[in-house]
């Protein structure tokens, strides 16, 4: 981490993102577990880049309540109901992808987007750029209905791209985030 760079780091919202501008900033927040991607880098290689970092509303809200940093709208704080009020208004969905997020980054997971994959996330154990991903994770609410053709395409999809497919699911009630893993056998 740059020795000038400490938390709680500033990021400013920027059009349905959290941008943090400052580039030693923007390292030190990347180096806390792969956060954003630098804009303009499509594979970085640690944090040897000069660019701002930009983040989606679900990493800037983790960020907020874990300390790390502020994020700041015309000028103003927000706070991290105040980032979720915005995520909520940018993505659908917003609150069951954020705990499903912020699960498996308290399990010790670095998690990133999976639309690449088809999924709501691609989960590393090492970080992108170390190891492969090895889970997609689809985040569906208790009461969405999950159809035949959805595991069938997720079966596909995870044995094409050689990763487990996980289906996540927050219990409201129990205030904690299951998972279903499908997997394909030959026969």
């Amino acid at each position: 981490m740059d020795a000038e760079a400490r938390p709680p780091f500033r990021g400013d919202y920027v059009e349905g993102s959290v941008v943090v501008f400052d580039r030693a900033q923007a390292r030190a927040v990347y180096s806390l577990g792969y956060f954003g991607k630098p804009l303009g880098v499509p594979k970085p290689k640690g944090t040897d880049f000069d660019e701002p970092l930009v983040l989606d509303l679900i990493e800037a809200r983790y960020l907020v309540e874990e300390g790390y940093l502020e994020v700041y709208k015309d000028g103003r704080r927000m706070t991290a109901e105040e980032v979720a009020e915005v995520g909520r208004a940018n993505y659908t969905k917003y609150d069951d992808l954020y705990s499903v997020y912020r699960d498996l980054r308290k399990r010790g997971y670095y998690v990133s987007t999976g639309i690449k994959f088809g999924s709501d996330f691609a989960v590393y154990v090492y970080g992108p750029g170390i190891d492969h991903a090895p889970f997609i994770v689809l985040v569906r609410s208790e009461d969405e209905q999950l159809w035949a053709t959805d595991i069938v395409r997720a079966g596909r999809l995870s044995t094409t791209v050689k990763k487990n497919f996980l289906i996540a699911t927050v219990d409201k009630e129990r205030g904690r985030v299951r998972y279903l893993s499908i997997s394909w056998a030959r026969m």
